[in-house]
């Protein structure tokens, strides 16, 4: 008996340590998958102590478990190095293997992946499924994008409507970045970062068939930087066949992809009307009693608020055409249908989502009632 209190202390510890480590989060963040593909929740723009963020790469993973994140890559600025008087660290692999063995026991895919940094009018970009960091390190750009491909890596324009890079806003579309995108050396842009939703990249990614990409591009910690003001992190959902890296890489590159900010989404009509069709789920369709007034229940089963715009030819009862269904909630309709329908389209406008700047998609859904 007397080694009771030992044996108390010991549970209570364990306790307390497992659920230190169970990365359990209120804010976790949930999307359907959709017909043929997995939907991976994927973050692929981070920083950490060997570039110029402020945190330890482990903490990019606990993050990443308690946002319930599939993917992330630590893309640190290979050049910019402003800690190095503190953290030396020649092989700019470290960032990557010290994340890696934080990863191993979790269900958490991990990129290798580096920032090119330069000037402008070559800006900032990440090239992700490198082998070896080290080599993009190269006194001529066009040399680090060569040497990406060489390692068969996807690579990304970061911000390019940031205004250090532009100052109007804008992104600028030059004779370098026209050359990458010829030589197969880059392939995706960022339409979103931070809190930053630029229509121009939207363009571009259309005009140009880059790969649409949604990032953090976080530095401090992510409960500081969003959570704290009520935000969601910024990310991107890829459809892939399986969680594998090959799978994902495979989409990256087909541009299988939509970017997230709280309830913003962005993303090519093929891939993001299907998310919304998933998006949504009917719970109850069912004429109020003695009426012609359909009551109909939907369910929004992702952790973003979804804003809708009636495109029937029917109107509401008692409900502005404009509504929301919010995160995880459900939203219940009243359709005046003006007589009974035994098959039913619900048609509605999705006005948080962009298929190209400044145009919403259309979704459908056709309901069959019951006698």
């Amino acid at each position: 008996m007397k080694f009771q209190p030992f044996f108390i202390a010991l549970l209570v510890s364990s306790f307390l340590f497992a659920q230190e480590h169970s990365h359990q989060s209120s804010r976790t963040l949930a999307f359907p998958d959709i017909p043929g593909f997995k939907t991976l929740k994927t973050d692929l723009h981070q920083h950490t102590v060997f570039s110029d963020g402020n945190v330890w790469p482990n903490i990019r993973v606990m993050e990443a478990l308690r946002d319930n994140l599939d993917v992330i890559s630590l893309t640190e600025h290979i050049e910019y190095q402003p800690h190095k008087e503190d953290i030396p660290h020649p092989d700019r692999n470290r960032s990557y293997e010290i994340a890696l063995k934080e990863a191993k026991d979790h269900d958490l895919l991990l990129v290798h992946g580096s920032e090119i940094t330069r000037q402008k009018p070559i800006g900032h970009n990440n090239a992700i499924f490198i082998a070896d960091a080290n080599k993009l390190l190269v006194n001529d750009a066009e040399d680090s994008f060569a040497e990406a491909k060489k390692q068969d890596a996807f690579v990304f324009w970061n911000h390019p409507a940031w205004y250090a890079q532009s100052p109007k806003g804008n992104p600028i579309l030059s004779d370098f970045q026209k050359e990458r995108i010829q030589k197969g050396e880059l392939h995706g842009i960022e339409v979103i970062n931070t809190g930053d939703y630029s229509e121009e990249s939207l363009a571009l990614a259309l005009e140009n068939n880059l790969t649409i990409m949604g990032t953090s591009d976080i530095h401090g910690l992510i409960d500081w930087d969003y959570v704290e003001k009520g935000h969601t992190r910024p990310i991107t959902l890829v459809f892939a066949r399986e969680k594998t890296k090959k799978s994902l890489k495979e989409a990256l590159f087909a541009g299988r992809t939509v970017a997230v900010f709280n309830s913003l989404l962005v993303g090519k009509k093929e891939n993001l009307v299907p998310l919304l069709n998933a998006s949504l789920k009917l719970e109850t369709a069912k004429y109020i009693d003695n009426t012609s007034i359909l009551e109909v229940t939907l369910k929004n089963v992702t952790s973003s608020d979804l804003i809708f715009e009636n495109q029937m030819p029917y109107t509401f009862y008692s409900s502005s055409p404009v509504f929301t269904v919010p995160a995880g909630s459900t939203k219940t309709l009243h359709i005046k249908t003006l007589e009974k329908k035994a098959d039913l389209q619900i048609k509605l406008k999705a006005l948080g989502a962009y298929i190209a700047p400044k145009e919403h998609p259309i979704v459908t859904w056709n309901i069959r009632l019951k006698e």
